[in-house]
């Protein structure tokens, strides 16, 4: 069983459909914490280091044998705690970033939090490194899209991303830097390639399953 670790129900339905599409059989639960992210964000992601393990403790006694966190601000908090969970645990966006990485030096990441940028530059820093590729990182905040999203206004929320990534120049690769942000991928007219997180980080989720290890390690 893979157990996801998110901070919006919103994703629930996204993964289980991956799921029943990419990886019928494959059994999910999913461990919803909106308040993880909110503290994060206010006092930083160190802050709720000892509350994501804890979370990951309690996958792991139902039954987990590796666990997916969704949620890019607190990825790698979570997989930092993979020897104290016991489990493998992964970030969504890694096996994204290393897609990134491998499409050329020029990335763009898009987010529509704040908190988000920091770890996805340093995400992308460590996958560069790994694959001994240079990379070059512009991020950009999508104004208006975070309070969208708190509203419920998906639609909206996915059409002012797309905007954001149509208007994206000297680019090889468009990073999507929050699983949220997905839908937006299927709105854009841009030719530069917009990935986002969901279906390779699921794919990465079950391979650790069916492998009882990671399925990628981090950078030193």
């Amino acid at each position: 069983m893979l157990a996801l670790l998110h901070t919006s129900p919103v994703h629930i339905p996204v993964f289980d459909a991956l799921r029943d599409v990419a990886h019928p059989g494959l059994a999910l639960r999913h461990h919803v914490d909106a308040g993880l992210l909110d503290r994060a964000r206010r006092e930083g992601p160190q802050a709720v280091r000892a509350d994501v393990l804890t979370v990951l403790r309690r996958a792991v006694a139902d039954g987990a044998r590796a666990v997916l966190c969704t949620c890019s601000t607190l990825g790698g908090i979570a997989e930092d705690a993979a020897d104290a969970a016991g489990v493998p645990v992964l970030r969504v966006d890694r096996p994204m970033a290393a897609a990134a990485v491998a499409a050329g030096p020029r990335v763009v990441v898009l987010a529509a939090l704040e908190s988000t940028l920091a770890p996805t530059r340093a995400l992308l820093a460590e996958e560069a490194r790994r694959a001994g590729r240079p990379v070059e990182v512009r991020t950009r905040l999508v104004d208006g899209a975070w309070p969208c999203f708190e509203a419920g206004d998906t639609d909206r929320y996915a059409q002012l991303v797309a905007d954001a990534a149509d208007a994206v120049t000297g680019a090889d690769a468009i990073v999507l830097a929050q699983a949220s942000m997905a839908p937006a991928g299927r709105l854009t007219a841009t030719r530069v390639p917009v990935l986002a997180s969901p279906a390779p980080g699921l794919a990465a989720g079950a391979r650790a399953v069916r492998n009882g290890r990671p399925a990628v390690r981090r950078a030193p």
